[in-house]
């Protein structure tokens, strides 16, 4: 089949429309991702499949396509590495995720987080990161050596994965997500027996996890997250999707069910784009243990949710105090520092975020 062919199969309307089969998706990623497909055509398969909706076969044979095109960043298999792809971006909380990251890394787990920096209005991981002082242009060599030395990197996808980045970039020219942001969650680029996917939008929720299975993920946490990262509220329940070993379970998660009390809204309230530094700031009082309290807390039960996925603990709850001992006993404050010395000959020539 064509391209031609492709679109018309999924652009019939809702009641003509068809899902693409595994070898027709497969071909369909192929010709996007080598430029087969001419502007036009890229553009109408990619808006007549949002309005469609991927479904499971379709979006897990497209991953699958994609990630066969880079090869996977050479993290040992032995440290247990959690994928952690962030891209949301923040319009009303701060970035939670990067000071758990760090926290849940001092406490011993591996944490591979890669992302991307460029939805207008919405700021992501990377800048805040970058204002900490941590390295967020590495190439996948390096990536894979501080990881596997420090536990814990940023991957930007532009460099891992340009033609996913590319198409990450049309949302801006189009007006509307398309296929490629859920495949973006999804890439795994260290191949990790572990991943934590966070969404916001519903229809993707359910069909997240059978994604997973389908792409053969030993374990993964799908997370209906704050602004779509992968975040647990402290504010709210958290709705969970955990699969593992090929079965998924609905699970809900709560402050409360770890003794850290309700949160309000200003414990997660964020910062305009153009105060990342102040951000940054609020995230090293969070990691030197000098700001107890909501944001604290809120960061704590994110570092358990990554330390379970992990491993360290047999649930949730049992992460909570490696997470809070890894801030009282400074080891958070530690790897922050750590990190911050930026390993010699892996930086990447990039776009400033």
């Amino acid at each position: 089949m064509s391209m031609q062919e492709f679109i018309a199969k999924i652009a019939k309307g809702p009641r003509a429309a068809k899902d693409l089969t595994w070898d027709e998706a497969k071909r369909a990623m192929k010709a996007l991702i080598e430029g087969e497909a001419t502007p036009a055509q890229a553009g109408a398969f990619l808006m007549a499949m949002r309005i469609k909706m991927e479904s499971v076969t379709e979006l897990a044979a497209m991953t699958a396509t994609a990630r066969s095109y880079v090869a996977a960043v050479p993290i040992p298999r032995e440290l247990g590495v959690v994928d952690l792809p962030s891209y949301a971006g923040k319009q009303e909380t701060f970035h939670a995720l990067a000071a758990a990251a760090i926290v849940a890394a001092s406490a011993g787990a591996s944490v591979l987080m890669h992302g991307y920096d460029g939805i207008p209005g919405r700021s992501g991981n990377a800048g805040v990161l970058k204002a900490l002082g941590l390295p967020i242009d590495m190439s996948s060599s390096g990536v894979a050596e501080t990881v596997t030395k420090h536990g814990f990197a940023y991957l930007d996808i532009a460099l891992y994965h340009p033609p996913v980045y590319q198409f990450l970039e049309m949302r801006q020219e189009l007006g509307a997500r398309n296929v490629f942001h859920p495949i973006a969650r999804l890439l795994n680029p260290a191949r990790a027996l572990s991943q934590i996917v966070g969404l916001s939008h519903p229809p993707h929720f359910e069909k997240t996890a059978e994604v997973l299975r389908m792409l053969a993920c030993p374990r993964a946490l799908v997370v209906s997250g704050v602004e779509g990262d992968p975040e647990l509220s402290i504010v709210a329940l958290t709705r969970v999707l955990e699969l593992r070993d090929e079965r998924i379970t609905p699970l809900s998660f709560a402050s409360k069910d770890v003794g850290l009390p309700l949160g309000m809204p200003r414990d997660m309230a964020g910062f305009p784009s153009d105060q990342r530094d102040k951000e940054a700031d609020l995230l090293r009082r969070i990691l030197y243990n000098q700001m107890p309290g909501g944001a604290c807390n809120w960061v704590l039960m994110n570092a358990a949710l990554i330390l379970y996925a992990a491993g360290k603990g047999a649930t949730w709850a049992a992460c909570i105090p490696l997470a809070r001992r890894a801030l009282e006993e400074g080891a958070a404050a530690s790897k922050l520092e750590e990190l911050i010395q930026e390993p010699v000959g892996t930086s990447v020539t990039r776009r400033t975020h």
